[in-house]
């Protein structure tokens, strides 16, 4: 591979060591890699989800992001707390803000509430290497923050994120930097595939059927023979291989905002639903949430998806479903009746455990078609904006459907969230 034909730049992948563990010790005024820390969706349910550990209660305990609260052994010094959604994201900004500091802000690209990418080789004169940079960030957040980050180095988004996975974690100094030279030693020898990032598990095993096991032999396949297995992708999987992204995370092109293709809800329920009629009152709340959705962009969609997942209870599975309307829609009731349709003809009476509901082809709220023969569609549309008003202004409890206020209805608990856990 003749590297000298890509681009070459400095980029920093910074991630923030168990972070909302971390957080929630600093709040605490414990110490985020010594004290044994669980962050979980819900403390007074056994069955929710670890959110975060801290580093000692991982390696002590072998407790984990998506191990259950039930999981934890009780005494031993083990704080479990809920997650203060508000202030871990505040504190999340404030640290972008640190970031600021060394780089311009369109030299900022935050690819999740604990990691970021910064591009480094255009501030270089003004504060040295890449390898001092890192440095001065990570002396910055532990004194202002009391946090740990780790931080790989790479001359493009993916090598500097791939240093970050495979070595930096486990760097003592939390920095490592890989150039493309170090690609044949460092990246072909990563197996499971899974292990890359960017690599699923079921693409894994696709790879695996086709003699594929580690980094090095998909990086020496024929690039012909992936693209014929799974198309653009399989482009990508070979070249990222070799270590090679195109990808410019920094100037105008962070900042450009790109059109919305659709509009989409979809959440894991907190328990077994095995009455249909329990499911339906669910689907309509998420219905209204993505509607609203539309509505608020001033937007309409002709392809109506439904996805329902069962229960591991019953070994899983599911169907992922569509249809599309003759004309663009941003209406609830109509949204509501094709998910009815389709639940009714695909659902195979099991435990639901998920579902995700999706309005596609978007178009502009102006073309959506009136019915001189139906009154009801007009003030249906006027109802939704009006609705949606109140609800901006007063909060998302302010308009309600009554399925909300069933057993079934999930939107009131929702209200009270923040992504989707606790504030």
């Amino acid at each position: 591979m003749d590297y000298s034909v890509y681009p070459k730049r400095v980029y920093a992948c910074v991630d923030m060591k168990s972070f909302y563990a971390s957080c929630a010790a600093v709040m605490m005024n414990l110490d985020p890699l010594t004290c044994y820390l669980a962050v979980v969706g819900n403390t007074d349910a056994p069955g929710s989800v670890v959110l975060a550990a801290s580093p000692a209660l991982k390696r002590d305990f072998n407790i984990k992001t998506g191990s259950r609260l039930y999981e934890i052994p009780t005494g031993l010094g083990i704080h479990i707390v809920n997650p203060r959604m508000r202030e871990f994201l505040e504190m999340s900004v404030e640290i972008t803000k640190l970031y600021w500091r060394f780089v311009p802000p369109e030299f900022v690209h935050t690819y999740s509430v604990d990691e970021s990418f910064l591009r480094l080789d255009q501030v270089e004169s003004l504060w040295g290497s890449p390898e001092k940079i890192s440095r001065m960030i990570q002396e910055a957040m532990l004194k202002e923050f009391g946090l740990f980050c780790t931080v790989g180095i790479g001359p493009n988004p993916l090598m500097s994120k791939l240093a970050l996975d495979l070595e930096s974690k486990k760097a003592p100094n939390g920095i490592a930097r890989w150039e493309y030279e170090d690609v044949p030693q460092k990246l072909w020898t990563v197996r499971p595939l899974s292990e890359m990032w960017g690599i699923g598990r079921r693409v894994e095993k696709r790879l695996n059927r086709m003699g594929i096991f580690s980094i090095g032999e998909l990086a020496n396949h024929q690039v012909e023979v992936l693209e014929k297995e799974f198309g653009v992708l399989g482009n990508q999987l070979y070249y990222h291989a070799w270590g090679i992204d195109l990808s410019d995370l920094s100037g105008a092109s962070t900042t450009q905002k790109k059109p919305q293709v659709s509009y989409g809800k979809s959440q894991i329920l907190m328990r077994d639903y095995t009455d249909p009629e329990e499911v339906k009152h669910v689907i309509l709340e998420m219905c209204e949430d993505v509607a609203k959705r539309a509505r608020d962009a001033r937007k309409a969609g002709r392809t109506i998806s439904l996805g329902i997942g069962y229960s591991k209870d019953e070994f899983g599975g599911g169907f992922s479903r569509e249809r599309s309307l003759e004309n663009p829609t941003n209406i609830t009731r109509e949204i509501y009746q094709v998910c009815l349709g389709l639940f009714g003809e695909f659902y195979t009476n099991k435990t639901v455990r998920k579902i995700s509901i999706t309005l596609s082809s978007i178009e502009d709220d102006t073309n959506m078609q009136l019915d001189l023969f139906n009154e009801r569609k007009a003030k249906e549309i006027e109802l939704g904006y009006t609705m949606d008003a109140i609800r901006n202004k007063y909060g998302s409890k302010a308009l309600l459907r009554a399925v909300s206020y069933t057993p079934a209805g999930t939107a009131l608990k929702r209200a009270k969230l923040i992504g989707g856990h606790k504030a």
